[in-house]
């Protein structure tokens, strides 16, 4: 499980297919810290560790269906991508409940400036069979871009906006998306539950 508050961009020194999967190799900061079977969330899709380097490098595989709805085949060395490691359960609550389960990508469609922010504005598709189980935005409700916790604003049923504010900006790959960067999106787990549970009572 995972609070959507971004540790840092680090960055992609391999990605290599095989028979489908992807074994992506990342330098990170807090590498030497790591253990092979560990959960780390890339760009929000949780992975395990699978093998460590001296070089502050580990490696990790994404399967065919993770590639399928995420945005991490998409990944080439020297790409920034977040990372969190998976929530201690003695402390503070950050962000919002995400389980690095990423449900779709969509594609980033406007980019305006604001008062000292910056608001990015994102489409995505998803069938109504979907979104009656919750797989949508609701406006002051969370989503998580990227692996970062977000609140949505001027929600629509398939687009929304998020502020990002300077820090984030800097400290995140909100840095490097442009109008056309495809990025990973996380519904609110809650709202899927609730969905779930609207659609058995009747």
């Amino acid at each position: 499980m995972f609070s959507g508050i971004v540790e840092e961009p680090a960055t992609v020194v391999s990605a290599i297919q095989n028979d489908g999967n992807l074994r992506l190799r990342v330098k990170a900061s807090f590498a030497n810290e790591l253990k092979i079977d560990q959960s780390v969330a890339h760009n929000g899709v949780c992975l395990t560790v699978v093998d460590l380097h001296p070089d502050s490098t580990y490696e990790v595989t994404a399967i065919r269906e993770t590639l399928e709805r995420s945005n991490l085949g998409l990944l080439r060395p020297g790409d920034p991508v977040n990372l969190e490691r998976s929530m201690l359960m003695n402390g503070r609550l950050d962000g919002h409940i995400v389980q690095g389960h990423v449900d779709c990508t969509a594609r980033c469609v406007e980019i305006e400036d604001v008062e000292g922010s910056r608001y990015f504005k994102f489409a995505y598709d998803i069938t109504p069979e979907l979104r009656r189980k919750g797989y949508m935005t609701v406006e002051k409700g969370s989503v998580t871009v990227n692996g970062v916790s977000l609140t949505v604003c001027d929600s629509t049923p398939d687009t929304f906006r998020v502020a990002i504010i300077p820090y984030t900006l800097e400290h995140t790959n909100f840095s490097h998306i442009n109008v056309g960067t495809v990025v990973n999106i996380e519904f609110d787990i809650l709202g899927k539950y609730l969905a779930a549970l609207m659609e058995n009572v009747g």
